[in-house]
């Protein structure tokens, strides 16, 4: 049984907390059986959005409808300069994403979990809406490094921060293949940097609002955790992960939501709610 108290305890002393194996293993097979799936489907024929480790994703309208269905982008690494696939195509990937909990009734399944919900209510969220979710791959020897971040840089809310992250690993994360690191209250902090709209017309369509920022490397603490467990990320909590050097892949599926009361959702987000995707409410 878990202890929503001791979780939430945590989750806001710390600004993250872990609930092991959260999901079970059959419950992470199917997930796994899902997400190939969705690889097994995709058209090698077709056009190669890559992920470009530290330049954020290439911000065109594939990019950016990205957030009303399921894209995939691919690992820089994947393709020779012919463009042909040079490693196994389950293994061609960097994420899936990011409207996976409205669209998949797997991943749908695990978003709209009854725990979900009453983690939300313990942790004071009135009107909590999904805003993305998205499989992250991190394989086997080539999975890069994800660089220390608050979440809110890109999923800004106003007036306050009322931003959750849920990050689920497939696989075990361990120190070897890219857990997450955090720093332990720094959730307290604002956000210092954020990622927003460019002005109408105006290249590139997104900016940082400054430099990426160096911080303290020995305040970060690791945190491997089995496969199913539940990590939940505050959205101002500084955190990253390390290159995946081990011969096991670290896939992770991650979903953030915002509480909508008293609280909107900024206009310079990349990821804007239209009428034919909004925001899945989660109660």
């Amino acid at each position: 049984m878990i202890n929503y108290a001791d979780v939430i305890k945590d989750y806001w002393t710390n600004g993250y907390a872990v609930i092991p194996n959260f999901l079970s293993p059959e419950q992470v097979e199917i997930v796994m059986d899902e997400t190939y799936k969705i690889i097994d489907d995709i058209d090698l024929n077709g056009p190669k959005n890559l992920y470009r480790s530290g330049k954020q994703e290439e911000t065109n309208d594939y990019f950016f409808k990205s957030c009303t269905n399921i894209s995939h982008f691919f690992e820089e690494t994947a393709f020779d300069s012919d463009g042909n696939l040079v490693v196994p195509k389950r293994q061609c990937l960097h994420k899936i994403g990011f409207y996976l909990h409205a669209i998949d009734p797997i991943f749908k399944f695990v978003t709209m979990d009854g725990r979900i919900k009453t983690l939300f209510r313990e942790a004071g969220f009135v009107e909590p809406h999904f805003v993305e979710s998205l499989v992250n791959f991190k394989h086997a020897r080539i999975g890069t490094t994800i660089p220390a971040h608050q979440d809110a840089t890109f999923l800004y809310t106003e007036p306050q921060i009322k931003l959750m992250g849920f990050w689920i690993p497939l696989e075990d994360a361990t120190l070897e293949n890219g857990c997450l690191w955090f720093i332990p209250g720094s959730h307290n902090e604002p956000v210092r940097r954020r990622w927003i709209r460019n002005k109408e017309g105006q290249e590139p369509r997104m900016i940082f609002t400054c430099p990426e920022i160096k911080y303290d490397e020995s305040k970060f603490v690791p945190v491997p955790v089995p496969k199913g467990s539940l990590v939940l990320i505050h959205g101002q909590v500084v955190h990253k992960s390390e290159p995946n050097r081990s011969n096991k892949s670290r896939p992770a599926l991650t979903f953030h939501a915002y509480d909508a009361h008293q609280t909107s959702w900024s206009t310079e987000n990349w990821i804007r709610p239209t009428k034919e995707a909004p925001f899945i409410k989660v109660y």
